[in-house]
């Protein structure tokens, strides 16, 4: 069985990068521009963990995880952010991780 990983990034090269890598290592990986399309996608999927930025057109990254707190607290999401010092607040509003840009992936 693969597990299912949501990428919601609005930058086409990290999305794709993202992909890429985590295909190669065995997931399958669904993408989003934005907070409304990862809504969407989350409802049309089974998703076992969300890559989640915070500067996303439409719905921006933390209305995405106050939704997603409401409907599926137990999803563990890692913010990807390239805003500076936002940590804590990320584990407050219920991350499990933080990432930051520039994403260093091996």
């Amino acid at each position: 069985m693969h597990r299912s990983i949501l990428i919601v990034d609005d930058e086409s090269s990290i999305r794709y990068a993202l992909r890429k890598v985590l295909h190669t290592e065995g997931y399958e990986v669904i993408c989003a521009a934005n907070g409304l399309q990862a809504i969407e996608q989350f409802g049309a999927e089974k998703i076992d963990l969300m890559l989640l930025d915070l500067g996303l057109p439409v719905k921006d990254g933390w209305g995405t995880l106050e939704w997603l707190d409401r409907v599926n607290p137990l999803l563990p999401v890692i913010i990807i952010t390239g805003r500076y010092a936002q940590r804590e607040r990320a584990e407050q509003a219920g991350a499990d991780a933080l990432m930051e840009k520039p994403l260093d992936v091996p």
